[in-house]
This record gives structure tokens, C-alpha cells and sequence, in this order.
């Protein structure tokens, strides 16, 4: 999907990209990049405190280590900062002085506000919002866009292809992104949790552990297949497999008794609660 896309969209091509942190997200997107080629790996820099890290990437995909982070910014045209919510304060005011209005900023930092970046870069910097999650790893990632009040509609669509290259995109306004963290940001911790779980309840019932994982796995991943094909409600789907007096309607109604449900949608508001605290 991203290859043919870069037939037609152009916002990217010949932009210089500086990455400000280089963990699994960073470096996923920096794969992402190259692997479709949007960028040459000659016009991508990177800056990240684990020198090991650095140099993995420079030598695997060819891209450039900076000096440091403003060295980084001066000689990009799109800035990702990849750094955690607690490290973004003390980066924002290192690079304040290199950033100007030619550049544009992504942030991928859960909880960090519009208003938070502009009060340190400034109201005329065009910004960009980001929620992605961790199956950008494998390509397979659900990303959501917010954009500030000076980000162009050139702006917003550079930063879909970018992600777009690691999974799907939404565009959302700002004040739901804290309720985006919480589910699609968090959600794949919680998805690995049932995983586990289901994978335990068949080895409790003899099945072998590398087999039990197997059907969990496939069973979840066809089962995700299946909803996003058919864009139906879930529970239509739910209906087809709960025959009447059958073992799947037994097993239903065992979730509900030990509240399965009521439990993740405490999670998704519980995360969404710490993505707000992290903003202010």
C-alpha cells in the first residue's frame, strides 16, 4: 500500500528527516521509511543516548548519526521527537533556538499537548500530534493525527504517508487523543495479556505450551482479520460462533461472570487518565 502511494504523494520526497530518539518506535518508522524508500537514507539523521542503538542503524540502513540534537535539527526539514513524555521538556528548549517555521515538528509523545509544544517552540511552529502503537513494528500498527493551529494540509498528509508505512491512520481531534492512547496506544499490552491467558487455559487443559500459543495467536489475529473484512459490529460476528446451548455460549457467559468486559474498559480509562496527568 505504501509503495503505490509514493507514486502519487510528494510532500516527501527530497525532505530531510531528523529522528530525536531512536527506541522501538523510532526505529521502526526509520525502517519503515527506507524500506519504501519515501527517503533517501542519506537524508535521514538520528540522535539517541544509547550509542550501540545508533550505530546498529547507521550501519544496517546507511542513515546518519548527528552529533547532537540541534546538529540533527539544523540539518532537517521534518523533526521526529521519539524521546519519552519525561525526557520532552529538557529536549524542547535544547532545540528551541534551531527549530524555525520551515521545519515541520512530529511528536510521538504520549500525554504532550499541542499547547505544550508551542509554549516551547513557538505558536507560528508547525506541529504535528501522534499516537502510534507497538505492531508499527511489524508493519501492522493503528497511528492517530492531531494537527496545531499552524501545520498545512501539505503538513498533515507528509506525516500520513510517513505512518501509513507502518500501519493504518486516523485523524482525530486533540482532545480525544488522550482516549487514543488509552485504547489503541495501551491496547496491545492488553491484547497480549488475554493472549496469555487463553494460551494458559490450554495448557491447564493438557494442550502443550507452543501449541496453545499457536491457536491463541491465530485465533486472535483471524479473528481481527475477520471483523476488519466484513466492517460488521463485533457482536454480529460473536452471534455466529454462540450457537444455542453450545460451548461457546458456556464460555461467554463465564467472561461476563468474572467480568471481562467491565475490566478492559477500566483499563482503557485508567491509561487514559495517565496519558492526561503525563500533559500537564
Amino acid at each position: 500500500m505504501c509503495q503505490e502511494q509514493t507514486k502519487q504523494f510528494k510532500q516527501i520526497k527530497g525532505k530531510r528527516l531528523a529522528f530525536l530518539g531512536a527506541g522501538n518506535m523510532g526505529s521502526a518508522l526509520i525502517q519503515g521509511i527506507i524500506g519504501n524508500k519515501l527517503v533517501a537514507a542519506v537524508d535521514i539523521w538520528v540522535t539517541d543516548v544509547e550509542q550501540q542503538r545508533l550505530q546498529y542503524l547507521s550501519d544496517n540502513y546507511g542513515i546518519n548519526i548527528a552529533s547532537n540534537n540541534q546538529a540533527a535539527v539544523s540539518q532537517a526539514d521534518v523533526i521526529v521527537l521519539a524521546v519519552k513524555p519525561q525526557q520532552l521538556g529538557s529536549l524542547l528548549d535544547e532545540i528551541a533556538s534551531a527549530v524555525d517555521d520551515s521545519k515541520l515538528i512530529i511528536s510521538i509523545a504520549a500525554g504532550i499537548t499541542l499547547s505544550y509544544l508551542q509554549s516551547h517552540l513557538g505558536d507560528t511552529t508547525r506541529i504535528i500530534r501522534v499516537m502510534p502503537n507497538m505492531p508499527a513494528l511489524v508493519g501492522a500498527g493503528m497511528t492517530a493525527l492531531c494537527v496545531g493551529s499552524a501545520a498545512q494540509p501539505d503538513d498533515l498528509r507528509l506525516a500520513e504517508d510517513v505512518f501509513r508505512c507502518v500501519g493504518e491512520v486516523s485523524i482525530v481531534k486533540e482532545n480525544l487523543m488522550d482516549a487514543v492512547t488509552g485504547l489503541s496506544g495501551s491496547g496491545p499490552a492488553y491484547i497480549m495479556v488475554v493472549i496469555e491467558a487463553l494460551a494458559d487455559a490450554g495448557v491447564k487443559l493438557g494442550l502443550p505450551r507452543d501449541t496453545a500459543l499457536k491457536l491463541t495467536t491465530q485465533t486472535v489475529l483471524g479473528a481481527a482479520q475477520l471483523l476488519k473484512e466484513k466492517g460488521v459490529h463485533p457482536a454480529q460476528l460473536r452471534d455466529m460462533v454462540a450457537s444455542p446451548g453450545g460451548t461457546t455460549i458456556a464460555g461467554l457467559f463465564a467472561l461476563d461472570q468474572g467480568g471481562l468486559r467491565a475490566a478492559l474498559i477500566e483499563a482503557v480509562e485508567a491509561a487514559t487518565r495517565r496519558s492526561k496527568e503525563l500533559g500537564q
